[in-house]
């Protein structure tokens, strides 16, 4: 299953990559294929826009969209996770993410219904 990471990177230290970098690991070591828009480079002179070109047309061919936390504050996590919600796939937390069988996520207990989870 591949899941694509979203979260807050504009104004953020290092644009946020430790934190993403630390979820893509965690997750692929649990079995995901995951991708990780903080490995894009689109050079010095990329917009806001040119990088939400990429990262949007990678999110589509995901099977699901994992949210780090704080994507509430971010300018194009909102948009990748309604875009994906909108198209039917999941959307998760991702710390709550804890497992994958038979191609399926496995989630923590913490969450309480599949209408919290898409709540992330």
């Amino acid at each position: 299953m591949k899941l694509y990471l979203s979260g807050p990177m504009t104004g953020l230290p290092d644009l946020n990559k430790p934190a993403f970098h630390a979820e893509a690991a965690r997750l692929e070591a649990l079995g995901f294929e995951v991708e990780n828009p903080a490995l894009v480079d689109l050079g010095p002179f990329a917009t806001w826009l040119d990088y939400m070109r990429v990262d949007i047309k990678l999110a589509v061919d995901c099977d699901g969209i994992a949210m780090l936390p704080g994507w509430e504050q971010s300018r194009g996590a909102p948009i990748e996770r309604n875009l994906l919600r909108d198209l039917g796939l999941p959307v998760y937390r991702a710390s709550t993410i804890i497992g994958l069988a038979a191609g399926m996520v496995v989630l923590s207990a913490d969450v309480l219904a599949p209408a919290d989870a898409e709540a992330a």
